[in-house]
């Protein structure tokens, strides 16, 4: 979400503070009958706004240091899967077990298994009968890495010759680093699930056509509109706080 629509959010919930300090300051005269726009209807609503655009504030920069978190945690695995590949190629296996490896790290690596065909080259085989249809074989969500990643540690589990003196190449210490790998995705996932639950309650505080703030302040508007007058000075003084719904 932009930082536009957030500023928006917030000076949304800014400008119905201060509409309700104006018709406060009308004393008894703003005595609606409606129940959603009397003072203590709005002050209550005014409260659950600010609360609900504090809590989104709170999870959207839970959300952005964990996405943070992961990104910094996954930058070492394409290189380390290449040194993976490298130490079962030096481990004395059958080149079937090592072309098994390649396919994972050509996988985590986000390369084709083979050269990507240029228009030309499809329209010859158009031309000659062949269809082609190449989808692109990169495999780059971090879903799909951990899924190739734990692949990978399993083949290395069927190698005995496999066991390098290196300890970050080692299975044990790769199980961790997949291990923590998984759980940075998965904090990744449910910060951003409970972001967008927050950002759904906040936008139905503030904009419900008929509860949310924004319509909330058009009906306070156009009842002090009729108790007043439009071109007395306590309208004016409403009038011009601006209250725009933010499509999401």
């Amino acid at each position: 979400m932009s930082k536009t629509n957030e500023t928006g959010h917030a000076k949304n919930v800014a400008n119905f503070e201060t509409l309700i300090a104006y018709l406060t300051g009308y004393g008894a005269a703003y005595n609606p009958s409606n129940v959603n726009i009397q003072l203590s209807s709005l002050t209550e609503k005014a409260a659950a706004a600010k609360t609900i655009n504090e809590q989104v504030h709170d999870a959207a920069a839970k959300n952005s240091n964990a996405v943070a978190l992961r990104n910094l945690a996954f930058q070492p695995l394409k290189k380390l899967s290449t040194r993976i590949v490298n130490a079962i190629k030096a481990s004395d296996v059958p080149q079937q077990v090592i072309d098994n490896a390649i396919t994972n790290n050509r996988k985590i690596q986000g390369q084709r298994a083979s050269v990507k065909l240029t228009d030309e080259e499809k329209q010859k085989l158009a031309a000659s009968g062949t269809v082609v249809n190449q989808v692109s074989a990169s495999q780059q969500s971090f879903d799909s890495q951990l899924d190739t990643f734990d692949k990978q540690i399993k083949l290395l589990a069927t190698i005995p010759n496999y066991a390098p003196n290196e300890v970050e190449l080692q299975q044990a210490t790769l199980t961790t680093l997949y291990n923590d790998l998984l759980q940075k995705n998965r904090d990744v996932v449910t910060k951003t699930s409970e972001l967008s639950t927050l950002r759904l309650n906040r936008n139905k505080i503030l904009y419900d056509a008929n509860t949310g703030i924004v319509a909330l302040a058009l009906d306070a508007k156009n009842y002090s509109k009729s108790l007043f007058g439009v071109s007395t000075p306590q309208y004016k003084q409403i009038s011009g706080i601006a209250f725009k719904t933010i499509k999401i």
